[in-house]
């Protein structure tokens, strides 16, 4: 089982961990536009959500955490890629409703939801980034929960994101050309 210190600790290291990374993922950015922007953009939706998660106390739930981080999310969404992000955290906190701890099938149930909110959100969703990068990794945990604790479940979602990565210029024709892969996609990977 994973807990709600657990779910909150790892959230506020997923955002420390973008922060400190951005400008290598704002190097990445040439889709949809090449702004490179899209670190700063992820890193400042993501810590917007540190103070409030630092404030839950070590006895909070799953639940408390994944909501606090959505509702924070969603109120510091940044560009493209931070409100991809507020989505897929939003689907994810839904998903943990009523949950004081969390099982290997309601982090898959999460993710899978998640996934489900940024696709749902985005009127024509291409494939090779972010959304591709968050959908393969709710697959794999798909195929693999039900014989998988919950922390060794999150690092096998970690590994298929990492993959999918590395695969997304042979979805997307822009990335392929720069030669680098989708910068939502890496931003993911780091949180």
């Amino acid at each position: 089982m994973i807990s709600g210190a657990q779910l909150r600790d790892a959230i506020i290291s997923g955002a420390n961990n973008i922060i400190n990374l951005r400008s290598s993922v704002d190097e990445l950015n040439v889709f949809p536009v090449p702004d490179g922007d899209t670190g700063t953009n992820m890193s400042m939706t993501i810590g917007s959500a540190i103070g409030e998660l630092e404030n839950l106390p070590d006895s909070c739930t799953v639940e408390q955490a994944s909501q606090v981080a959505a509702s924070a999310l969603l109120r510091g969404a940044r560009g493209n890629s931070g409100v991809i992000l507020s989505l897929l955290f939003r689907g994810f906190s839904r998903a943990l409703q009523g949950k004081t701890e969390a099982t290997s099938e309601d982090l898959y149930i999460s993710l899978s939801k998640g996934v489900e909110a940024a696709y749902k959100a985005v009127m024509k969703p291409t494939e090779g980034t972010i959304l591709t990068v968050a959908r393969e990794a709710s697959e794999k945990a798909a195929t693999v929960y039900e014989t998988t604790e919950p922390v060794k479940l999150w690092e096998i979602i970690v590994e298929q994101s990492k993959e999918t990565l590395l695969r997304t210029p042979d979805m997307l024709p822009v990335l392929k050309k720069a030669g680098v892969v989708d910068s939502g996609g890496q931003g993911l990977v780091y949180i």
